[in-house]
């Protein structure tokens, strides 16, 4: 079985962002670079279904040169090998359109994603992809299990548990709870280093990625108000009512 997984490098999330003076994006200097980390709970998955099955687990991403961190660090893990489609900024319809290109290229029996990205939250992507391709999909994963050319999903939703079924080839988002990624060991990463990693570009690829979505500026959320005590309950109810307007 091959499988495809995405990975985006992302900033890290413990790191404080600051928005640029003229309001273009953030701050990047200094900021530490991850793996999205659904996107690595993806790697894992594919990983642990390449183990009991066989296969090849190839990783796919879309940044800048300095993404191949990215792949390198899922290459350590496990993976066999990379590819990095150099771009920057393109927005959830044109990676969809991209990873199209790379599907169509590599004819992979399973795309494994996380489920959004923690910098820009879209949870896009898997499902554009799923539908340019005509593929099932089976979103926000907790549980895959693989028998006779199909894929069962269990997902998490409001009051209990929804199992679905998709024919392969399929596209499948991983949630957080699909399992714990492991760590990369260090033979891992010595081997990382001599696997291969293919570098493209959309153009190359022959992709249009003219943005649908165009972020126009950024700007910081407002700061939050300091609390207050309040003497009664009688005052309480008074200010969520005139004050915060919660009543």
């Amino acid at each position: 079985m091959k499988i495809l997984v995405t990975v985006k490098r992302v900033t890290d999330y413990e790191a404080k962002i600051k928005i640029k003076p003229d309001g273009s994006g953030i701050v990047t200097d200094g900021i530490n670079m991850i793996v999205n980390p659904f996107d690595e709970i993806a790697v894992e998955e594919a990983l642990r279904i390449k183990e009991k099955a066989g296969g090849e687990v190839v990783i796919v991403t879309i940044g800048p040169k300095d993404a191949t961190q990215q792949v390198r660090a899922a290459l350590a893990m496990g993976a066999d090998r990379g590819i990095l489609i150099e771009a920057d900024d393109l927005d959830p319809d044109a990676v969809a359109h991209v990873l199209m290109k790379v599907v169509e290229n590599e004819s992979p029996d399973l795309v494994l994603i996380g489920k959004q990205a923690i910098d820009d939250d879209s949870s896009q992507v898997g499902q554009l992809l799923a539908e340019y391709m005509g593929w099932g999909q089976a979103c926000f994963a907790s549980k895959v299990e693989m028998a006779d050319g199909k894929a069962t999903i269990t997902r998490e939703v409001d009051g209990g548990l929804d199992v679905v079924e998709v024919d392969l080839p399929a596209v499948i988002t991983a949630d957080l709870r699909l399992n714990e990624p492991r760590y990369a060991s260090l033979p891992g990463i010595m081997k990382a280093k001599k696997k291969p990693l293919e570098e493209t570009s959309p153009d190359a690829l022959g992709v249009d990625v003219t943005a649908k979505v165009v972020v126009k500026g950024f700007e910081a959320p407002p700061e939050r108000a300091a609390g207050m005590i309040v003497p009664d309950v009688a005052t309480l109810v008074q200010k969520l009512k005139d004050e915060a307007k919660a009543l």
